[in-house]
């Protein structure tokens, strides 16, 4: 297989990619705004949003130099001469690192730029009926998805042909991909939810006002915060997974055991798995339409045609792949399973999570009897829901290793990320819809209008809670292989496997330290948006109390105050979770390389459990409260409205800020471990 053809293949791949982004951008920009009234509601979500991810962007560019100084001098340059290699005359990992940073942050913009042009053209087009409505907005996640996965691929063939397919340098893109998307997580979980639980509390709670009222001055902020925490945190989250998994497969190619294919056939096989899973979602778009006055059901399928095909060319593609270049038709098996791993746990999040199924039913029947009753129930549906995703991961893992190995394992997540153009595409479309609905309400468009914007609403709540779910699995899969990569470092510069033998004290203390990391990560998080939350309060009850005329409509509410209140909690808070995710894998891998072995193994282990558990019990405490709301038990106003909507707020943050964050801290964890592992050697 010649390496050079393969190379290019991934590049023009990459860049048909970035094409049809840019040719949808096309599509939904020329599309109509709408009134001023709509345009002025639209302008003031996307400056928001902007001045949002300038001050972010901004904050994250003076951490991206301290580190990249740091990579450069110990890493590149070994400093304290601990590597034992003659020092490199260009900073090699500093430099991939700085290229990731950037490639993330760009893939976060661009999601972000279409979705809030997206918001108001899906609002007008929902006046003609539910299909061109739907286009817009999927469209606008489609440029999103081929966006990150363009932008990811074409990022990890130039640095694997500019350092020569030197692994260690290209973690230190992956490592740069990983810093961008947990603060942008962290950051826009913090935002979102502030804005949300501020909106929800005072406004529909105190006040009695619906959702998205222009009356309520924390509106815009919510908006904006549905663009900020799931389109750019969310695109983020998964550039770093999509690069992660192809720089585990790269580095594990030389553990493929018993395959016959060569290494450097199976070093760059993950680009041509990744090339064709690009074309197959573009492809795949094509198929997302629906017909008026479609359920659902209906709607639910339409985007489930286009994920279906799309997995279906890939494993085409790929068994034709795997007999053209003559590689071991295994590699076609784990291709399978990370597919269908990847659908099992996304389908397991939708059954718990929407209102469609009995266990989401069952939890809005709990707020019968209150409040208590509901939270209990919801938590315990999220601790049940960890069992099928358990599973799954178990029988994945065991299956791709058996076939190839640890190499295996990296292939598979490759696989469950393959179609990620489009799997992504049906995922950042839920909030241009949820924001095409606000505007509906806000612009007071025609009540049809409304009931269009809240079908697509509805669809893309399920969507992200199988969203959620796939990143979650896809996260775990690739720390796991990102960990195989570190014992291979350690392997290779000790001349010895790394053990991690439980009986070893070093493993086990690595091991407690692990576990206990997702509980405080989740902790900072979520105190994080409960002061954030409880300022974004005290603020919007300030402006209901002091702006008179406000209530009855005959004033405007300082809709800029509460967003610059959301975005300055979100700087200050975002920073100490992110430090914490670098600095302690660094501490306890100077103190001992066993230790920091233990330490992944248990941050996966509890990371992963309790991911899924916040993310499905926030999902479902959300679509009680909706299926509450659609006329069962009592309806909106009702007591067990009012029981249901505490259950919601205090699932915002465990389903939209420390749920997802959790999958980067996972990941960013192990990719530390890889890049810093040769200096923890020395």
């Amino acid at each position: 297989m010649e390496e050079v053809q393969i190379q290019t293949v991934a590049i023009i791949a990459s860049l048909i990619s970035l094409g049809f982004a840019a040719f949808l951008t096309w599509t939904v920009v020329k599309k109509d705004q709408g009134s001023d009234q709509v345009k002025f509601i639209g302008k003031a979500i996307q400056e928001g949003a902007m001045a949002f991810l300038s001050r972010e962007y901004r904050l994250l560019a003076a951490f991206v130099i301290v580190v990249a100084i740091i990579l450069a001098l110990f890493i590149d340059y070994d400093v304290l001469n601990r590597i034992g290699e003659s020092s490199e005359s260009i900073p090699g990992t500093a430099i991939a690192y700085l290229v990731g940073a950037i490639g993330s942050a760009f893939a976060g913009f661009i999601g972000m730029s279409i979705a809030v042009r997206a918001n108001t053209r899906t609002a007008v087009q929902a006046i003609d009926g539910l299909n061109p409505a739907l286009r817009v907005a999927f469209n606008s996640g489609a440029v999103m998805g081929l966006s990150v996965v363009g932008l990811a691929l074409i990022g990890v063939t130039l640095m694997l042909i500019a350092f020569n397919n030197d692994v260690g340098i290209v973690a230190g893109f992956g490592f740069g991909a990983s810093s961008i998307a947990l603060f942008a997580r962290v950051g826009g979980g913090i935002y979102t939810k502030a804005a949300d639980v501020g909106a929800d509390l005072v406004g529909k709670v105190e006040q009695g006002i619906p959702e998205d009222d222009p009356r309520n001055p924390a509106t815009i902020a919510d908006n904006v915060g549905d663009n900020v925490g799931d389109v750019a945190g969310m695109g983020a989250d998964l550039f770093e997974s999509y690069v992660g998994s192809i720089v585990a497969a790269v580095a594990l190619a030389g553990s493929a055991g018993a395959l016959a294919s060569g290494q450097s056939d199976l070093m760059l096989f993950p680009l041509l798995v990744a090339s064709i899973g690009i074309i197959s979602s573009i492809l795949g778009t094509f198929l997302v339409r629906t017909g008026e006055g479609a359920d659902m059901g209906r709607l639910l399928w339409s985007l489930r045609t286009g994920i279906f095909s799309a997995g279906a060319l890939v494993l085409a593609g790929t068994a034709g792949l795997i007999l053209y270049f003559d590689l071991d038709f295994d590699l076609f098996y784990v291709v399978l399973i990370g597919l269908v791993a990847g659908q099992l746990i996304g389908t397991a999040s939708e059954y718990y999570t929407s209102y469609e199924y009995k266990p989401t039913r069952k939890l809005a029947e709990q707020s019968e009897t209150g409040p208590a009753t509901i939270m209990i129930g919801g938590l315990g549906l999220g601790m049940m829901s960890t069992v099928i995703p358990g599973v799954v991961i178990v029988a994945a893992m065991w299956g791709s290793y058996e076939l190839a190995n640890l190499y295996g394992v990296a292939l598979a997540a490759v696989g469950m990320l393959s179609t990620l153009g489009i799997t992504l595409a049906t995922d950042a479309y839920g909030p241009v819809a949820d924001n095409a609905g606000g505007i509906a309400e806000q612009a007071a468009l025609d009540p049809e209008v409304r009931e269009r914007t809240d079908a697509l609403d509805s669809l893309g709540n399920t969507t992200a809670a199988t969203g959620k779910g796939f990143a979650i699995g896809s996260a775990v899969l690739t720390a796991l292989a990102l960990m195989a990569a570190y014992a291979g470092v350690v392997q290779e510069a000790r001349g010895v496997p790394l053990t991690l033998d439980l009986m070893n004290t070093d493993v086990m203390m690595g091991l407690i330290i692990g576990s206990i990391m997702p509980f405080v990560f989740s902790a900072l998080t979520m105190q994080a948006v409960g002061r954030a939350a409880y300022a974004m309060v005290q603020e919007v009850r300030r402006q209901f109390r002091e702006i008179k005329g406000l209530l009855d409509g005959t004033a405007e509410p300082d809709y800029a105050k509460a967003v610059d209140i959301s975005t300055a909690g979100a700087m200050k808070e975002m920073v100490l979770p992110g430090m914490i995710a670098i600095v302690v894998p660094v501490v306890v891998g100077i103190y001992s390389v066993e230790a920091l072995g233990g330490l992944l193994m248990g941050s996966i282990a509890t990371g992963f459990l309790f991911a899924i558990m916040m993310a499905n019990a926030g999902g479902a405490w959300d679509n009680a409260k909706k299926y509450i709301e659609s006329g069962m038990f009592g309806g909106k106003g009702s007591d067990q409205h009012s029981a249901a909507v505490v259950g919601d707020t205090v699932g915002d943050p465990f389903k939209d800020t420390s749920g997802p964050a959790l999958n980067i801290l996972l990941k960013l964890m192990s990719i530390v471990a890889l890049v810093f592992g040769p200096l923890f050697i020395g």
